[in-house]
């Protein structure tokens, strides 16, 4: 298994508290759980902020699927002593999580989905784009993932700019995989993976689902599908103005 980095809150990590894993998406990195991952650290909680292989500080090749980027997971919680956790994904790693979740149903003590769909459709215009201009594809998927320009409040301080910085950081690192088109690569895999639904059948620990109504990349509609086939009891969707 290539070696993950995560990072765990300013804290050191022990593994006899309430774990929390936080999966980040497509061509990001723990980076976008900074104050998440600080926040739970400081309130009793042990936390791991993934860097997926090939992302951020962890050294490649990336996952060859969401199934085996799951799995390397499961296999990061075994290498820190952790027997069960919270799993925290956005978008991509939304489905990572849902996944992890479902291979080890009974090592998941909650869920959260944020920015999810089942399945994870991506465009055919934008896997092309993606493929022929990254940096153009970028552009495209930054606008579709913001509501506007500008963020109230400023993340995470007033003088930021959440546009600017999730441009910068998807530029960065698409940069730091130097064997291919990291972009492509991780479209390519929300774009192939048919096992959402199954996945949510076999959870069974509380799943939180959070979207936003402005969302064009997973509009809210997209994870209809997925909150139905979770077992009943388990489910509370959020909307997020």
């Amino acid at each position: 298994m290539s070696a993950i980095h995560a990072y765990t809150g300013g804290l050191p990590f022990d593994p006899t508290l309430p774990c929390v894993v936080f999966v980040h998406g497509a061509l990001h990195d723990h980076s976008v759980f900074t104050l998440l991952a600080r926040s739970f650290a400081h309130v009793g909680f042990s936390v791991l902020a993934v860097d997926l292989p090939a992302h951020g500080r962890s050294p490649g090749p990336p996952p060859a699927s969401i199934a085996a980027a799951a799995a390397q997971l499961l296999a990061l919680l075994d290498a820190r002593g952790v027997r069960q956790a919270a799993w925290v994904g956005h978008s991509m790693g939304s489905l990572i999580a849902l996944e992890a979740a479902a291979q080890a149903p009974e090592r998941a003590w909650h869920l959260a989905l944020l920015g999810t769909a089942a399945p994870m459709r991506v465009s055919d215009a934008l896997l092309d784009t993606a493929a022929q201009q990254p940096l153009a594809a970028m552009r495209m998927v930054n606008a579709f993932s913001h509501s506007g320009l500008s963020a109230t409040p400023g993340y995470p301080g007033p003088g930021a700019w959440l546009h600017g910085a999730n441009q910068a950081l998807m530029e960065r690192t698409q940069a730091g995989w130097h064997d291919g088109n990291l972009f492509l690569h991780d479209f390519r895999l929300c774009n192939d993976y048919d096992g959402a639904l199954g996945a949510a059948a076999r959870v069974r620990c509380p799943v939180t689902l959070v979207g936003g109504q402005r969302d064009l990349m997973t509009p809210l509609k997209a994870a209809a599908a997925l909150a139905q086939a979770l077992p009943a009891g388990l489910r509370a969707l959020v909307r997020r103005r």
